[in-house]
C-alpha cells in the first residue's frame, strides 16, 4: 500500500511540476471557489428557518413564551421589538398546542374565566364591579381583535352608578375603543355598522351615540344614521356622492377608451355634470280606443230592432207610449191624414270596450341635466397630433355626451353645435409629467448569476486541462515505454542463478536474521569434517 501511495505521489508531484505558473493560480483558485460553494450550500440547507410562533405580543408575554422556550431548550428569537417571537418552522404547530394546553400565552387581562376560578365570599362590592368592568373591556377586546383588518384593540367603558331610588332615572353608558389596524386596511360602511352594533349590544343601556371607535393613526370611524336622512347635511352628502360616482364611471370610461387610443398616460379626462334630483310620484288614468287609426273599440254586444206598419191612416201617427214628446222629431214615423200609410222604424245599439290604463309612476330622481367633458392629450414625440384625431375624439366624446344627458332634460333634442360646446378637447405637451423608472425585482440577485457563470467556467476549464494533461501524460508514458523497448540491450555481466547461489543467499539471509542458528550450522559443519 505504501509502494502505491507514493507512485500516486510521485505522480501527483510530477503533474504539479509540469503545470505553468498560470495553471497553478488558476487550479488553485478554482478549489478554493469550490470549497467556498460547497460551504455556502451546507450552511443554508442546514440552517434553521424561524418564523414567527406569535405575534402582537405584549412584552410579558414575550418574557413568559421566551422563558418558557428556553427551558426546553427550543431555538427561538425575539423581533419586531419584542412583540413576535420565532421559532423553527417545524416546530410551530407543536408548540402551538404544548404553550395553549399551559395557558400561554397569558395577556394578565381579566375575563369571565375570572369569576369561576376566584370566585370567593371575602370580595367587596367596589372590588367585584372593578373585576367585572375590567372583565367586560377584555371581553369585548377579544371579540373586537376577531375581525378581519383588526390586530389589537382597546376598550374603555364608563358605566354609570344606579341610582339609590327606584324612580331615579338611570344615565347611559359610554365607551371609547382605540383600534391597532393593518396597515392600508380600508373598512366598509357594512363593517363599520356591524362594530357599533357589536359594542352598543355588548354594554348594557349604551347607544351607539356614546361610541367613539378611532385607530392608532386618529382616525375615527363614525356612524352614519340612517334614521337621519331627511336632515339637509344627509341629503346634501348623499347627494354629492352620487353626483361623484357618475361622475367617475363616466371619466373612467373615457379614461380606458382614450388611453387604449393613445396610450396609457397621454390623456387626462375631467368631467363635470349637473344632475337633477328632483323625485316624481304621478298617477295616470287613460282610456284610449283599440284602434286607433278609426277611434273605435271591440264591439262586445250589439242590438238591432227594426218595425214596419203598413195600413189606414188612423193607425199611424202621434208619440209613442212612453217617448218623450221632443223625441217624437226625430223618430222614423209617418203622420197619416185618413188615408193609408206606411210605417218604420230602425234601432241599432253596440256596446263598444276600450283600453282602460291605469299607471303609478315614480320618476327616478337621478337625471343627468347637463354634461361637460374636458380631454387633455399628450401629442406624440414624432409631431402634432393629427385634425383627423382630434375629430375622431370629439365624435366619441359626442356620442358619451348624447347617449348620457337625459332625452326629457330640454323641450328639444340636442344640436350637433351644442354637443360640441360641452366637450373640450386640448392638444398640449404633459410637461408635468414625472417617468418613473421600472425597477426589475429578481428572487435572486445578478451577482449571484454572475459568480455561479464564473464558477462554472472555471470548473469547465480545469475539467478541461486535467483531462488534456492526463492525456498527455499517457502519450508521454507510451512513447517511453516504446524506446525503453527499442533501446533495451542485456546486461552481459548478468549472472544465471544456479543452486550454490541459491544455497549462498541462504546462508546471508540465515546468518543476518538468525545468526544463533547459523553458528550452531557451522559448529555441525565443522565437527562433520
Amino acid at each position: 500500500m505504501n509502494e502505491s501511495f507514493l507512485r500516486y505521489k510521485d505522480k501527483m508531484m510530477e503533474y504539479w511540476s509540469g503545470l505553468t505558473k498560470k495553471q497553478k493560480m488558476l487550479l488553485f483558485g478554482s478549489v478554493l471557489l469550490l470549497i467556498i460553494f460547497i460551504v455556502l450550500i451546507t450552511f443554508f440547507t442546514t440552517r434553521k428557518t424561524l418564523v414567527p410562533l406569535y405575534s402582537n405580543l405584549t412584552p410579558s408575554e414575550t418574557g413568559t413564551i421566551k422563558e418558557n422556550l428556553d427551558g426546553r431548550g427550543i431555538t427561538s428569537e425575539i423581533a419586531d421589538g419584542g412583540t413576535t417571537i420565532k421559532v423553527p418552522e417545524k416546530m410551530v404547530d407543536t408548540l402551538k398546542v404544548e404553550l395553549a394546553a399551559e395557558g400561554i400565552p397569558n395577556s394578565g387581562n381579566i375575563d369571565y374565566s375570572f369569576f369561576s376560578q376566584n370566585a370567593g365570599i371575602g370580595t367587596t362590592d367596589n372590588e367585584f364591579n372593578m373585576i367585572k368592568l375590567d372583565s367586560m373591556q377584555a371581553e369585548l377586546a377579544n371579540l373586537i381583535k376577531g375581525i378581519d383588518g383588526v390586530q389589537d384593540a382597546k376598550v374603555m367603558i364608563n358605566l354609570p352608578e344606579k341610582g339609590i331610588f327606584v324612580s331615579d332615572a338611570s344615565e347611559a353608558a359610554s365607551a371609547s375603543i382605540i383600534l391597532n389596524t393593518k396597515s392600508g386596511y380600508q373598512f366598509e360602511e357594512t363593517q363599520i355598522q356591524a362594530l357599533y352594533h357589536l359594542v352598543s349590544k355588548s354594554i348594557p343601556n349604551l347607544p351607539t351615540d356614546n361610541i367613539v371607535i378611532m385607530n392608532q393613526f386618529f382616525e375615527y370611524f363614525d356612524l352614519k344614521n340612517n334614521d337621519n336622512n331627511s336632515s339637509p347635511g344627509s341629503t346634501f352628502a348623499t347627494q354629492h356622492e352620487i353626483k361623484k360616482q357618475i361622475e367617475k364611471d363616466v371619466q373612467r370610461q373615457v379614461q380606458s377608451m382614450l388611453s387604449t387610443l393613445m396610450g396609457p398616460g397621454n390623456v387626462v379626462v375631467s368631467v363635470s355634470t349637473d344632475i337633477d334630483f328632483t323625485q316624481e310620484n304621478r298617477e295616470e288614468n287613460l282610456v284610449k280606443p283599440v284602434n286607433e287609426e278609426d277611434m273605435e273599440g271591440i264591439a262586445i254586444s250589439a242590438q238591432k230592432i227594426t218595425e214596419t206598419f203598413t195600413g189606414n191612416g188612423d193607425a199611424v201617427g202621434g208619440i209613442p207610449q212612453g217617448e218623450d214628446p221632443s223625441d217624437a222629431l226625430g223618430s222614423n214615423y209617418l203622420e197619416g191624414n185618413g188615408s193609408n200609410g206606411d210605417y218604420e222604424r230602425i234601432e241599432e245599439t253596440i256596446n263598444n270596450e276600450v283600453n282602460k290604463i291605469r299607471r303609478e309612476i315614480v320618476e327616478s330622481p337621478y337625471k343627468v341635466r347637463d354634461l361637460g367633458i374636458q380631454v387633455m392629450v399628450n401629442p406624440p414625440e414624432e409631431g402634432d397630433l393629427p385634425q383627423e384625431r382630434i375629430d375622431d375624439i370629439t365624435k366619441i366624446l359626442g356620442t358619451i355626451v348624447r347617449t348620457t344627458i337625459d332625452k326629457n332634460a330640454g323641450n328639444t333634442a340636442l344640436t350637433e353645435d351644442e354637443i360640441n360646446d360641452k366637450v373640450v378637447v386640448s392638444v398640449q405637451p404633459f410637461e408635468g409629467k414625472v417617468d418613473f423608472e421600472s425597477e426589475t425585482k429578481t428572487a435572486i440577485p445578478l451577482w449571484a448569476y454572475i459568480v455561479g457563470g464564473v464558477l462554472l467556467a472555471i470548473i469547465a476549464l480545469l475539467i478541461f486541462l486535467f483531462i488534456r494533461a492526463k492525456r498527455k501524460r499517457e502519450a508521454e508514458e507510451q512513447e517511453l515505454e516504446i524506446q525503453e523497448e527499442l533501446l533495451h540491450v542485456p546486461d552481459v555481466n548478468e549472472e544465471h542463478e544456479t543452486e550454490g547461489t541459491m544455497r549462498k543467499k541462504q546462508l546471508e539471509k540465515m546468518a543476518k536474521e538468525k545468526p544463533e542458528d547459523f553458528a550452531k550450522l557451522l559448529r555441525t559443519w565443522i565437527a562433520e569434517d
